[in-house]
């Protein structure tokens, strides 16, 4: 254990195997509330982020740089993140990353209290930091899993969101009137009530993910511990790098992160060239949530029993799918409601596959860092995959955009079935 710090020892002595069911139990628990909570302050705010800085900019044009700030954000602060679950653990990083998201939902209500837009664009991006800390919680559900139920574990914390996706967007509207008596604009609400929720975000996590998942997984797998060289930023990168399945990993999230993101994000603005409403519009994107999270138990079952390369082999058949029957639409809104939907449970199931399958290909000291390189890679490219669906809209239309999307899915198919065969010569009754 000469890799183990003082704080690790000491957590190995206080969990002994038997506790280790119940301690499980106790961490997802923990996990998706804090998921729940997370999730319900990041749809709170986000459900009117491009109407404020419209307001704020006082142009359209400038509206959508709100919510890609969020997901900079995100991106950015992911690898520091990692960094510091590396060094000390799961919670110091889940704490911090809730509160800088608290600084932002509160440096957002000054901006649109002072009318200034840079403002406004850098409280979004420490806003992101709470979408970080939401996707590091899948991994930390994974921390203490038994491998074979790794996504499962995963998968349990993604469908947490559900609720608060589900949730967030219909309390905007109170959370905005609530503050028009503090000069506060109407707008700016959502986010005034986010900062709150990312408070108790953290409060929870502070007081309840004791003991760490990250430290204690480490201390009760003395044999996988190194020097403090092997966890860090460098030596998780050197194992992605190293492993097949790995990269495959960090690829077919991103891919389906991308592709989800691009072909969704301009859904609504296809749906209402072809006449639909608000209502329509919204009940759309709600069926595409609910693809997203609610399934997602589903696919960590399927992930766990047929292997993590049929999960991604089940991402990509979605997706082509989705783009399919997204792209050909035309002005079926019912058809459209159907390809966003299918699009959701592919994302779900490229999302839990590839992040148990990264969590199963890299030693357990890299591990918090190569995930926290995923999510720097998943929200990078899922950024530039929005801003460039916008251009191919303006440019060609909604149907090429699902096309470019379907091509991405050309290279992720081709490296699942290289990876495949590569592993099936190695292991042959591995998947």
């Amino acid at each position: 254990m000469s890799g183990v710090t003082a704080v690790e020892r000491q957590v190995v002595l206080s969990v002994p195997a038997d506790r280790l069911p119940a301690l499980r139990r106790r961490i997802s628990a923990v996990l998706i509330t804090t998921q729940i909570l997370g999730g319900l302050g990041v749809a709170t705010g986000i459900a009117l982020a491009a109407v404020l800085a419209k307001e704020v900019s006082g142009t359209e044009s400038l509206s959508g740089l709100a919510p890609t700030a969020t997901v900079a954000g995100t991106a950015v602060l992911s690898m520091p993140l990692a960094a510091l679950m590396t060094a000390r653990g799961r919670r110091p990083g889940l704490v911090l990353a809730y509160l800088i998201g608290a600084v932002g939902a509160a440096v957002t209500v000054v901006a649109a209290r002072v009318g200034s837009f840079p403002l406004l664009l850098c409280g979004m991006a420490a806003f992101g930091a709470a979408s970080s800390a939401n996707l590091q919680a899948r991994f930390a559900a994974a921390d203490l899993a038994e491998p074979d139920r790794r996504a499962r574990a995963i998968s349990l914390v993604v469908w947490a969101t559900t609720i608060g996706a589900v949730l967030g967007p219909n309390i905007a509207a109170p959370a905005g009137r609530s503050v028009t008596g503090l000069g506060i604009p109407a707008t700016a609400g959502p986010f005034l009530w986010a900062a709150g929720i990312f408070l108790i975000s953290a409060l929870v996590v502070a007081v309840l993910l004791r003991p760490d998942p990250l430290l204690t997984a480490r201390a009760l797998a003395p044999a996988e511990e190194g020097s403090p060289a092997a966890r860090s930023l460098r030596a998780g990168m050197a194992a992605v790098a190293a492993s097949p399945r790995a990269r495959l990993a960090v690829v077919s999230v991103a891919v389906a992160h991308t592709a989800m993101v691009s072909v969704m994000s301009m859904t609504p603005v296809a749906l209402a060239h072809h006449g639909a409403g608000i209502d329509l519009i919204g009940l759309v994107i709600s069926g595409h949530i609910a693809g997203m999270y609610a399934f997602a138990p589903l696919m960590g079952r399927l992930s766990d029993r047929l292997g993590r390369l049929s999960g991604i082999g089940l991402c990509v058949g979605l997706l082509a799918c989705a783009v399919f029957l997204a792209g050909t639409a035309g002005g079926s809104h019912g058809q459209t409601a159907v390809g966003l939907f299918v699009l959701g449970l592919g994302w779900s199931a490229g999302l839990v596959s590839g992040s148990a399958l990264l969590t199963d290909s890299v030693p357990q000291p890299a591990r918090a860092a190569a995930q926290g390189l995923s999510d720097l890679v998943m929200n990078a490219s899922a950024g530039i995959g929005g801003a460039v669906a916008g251009l191919v809209v303006a440019k060609a239309s909604y149907g090429w955009l699902n096309l470019t999307a379907a091509c991405l899915l050309l290279p992720l198919a081709a490296l699942a079935l290289f990876t495949r065969g590569r592993w099936a010569k190695e292991v042959p009754a591995a998947d």
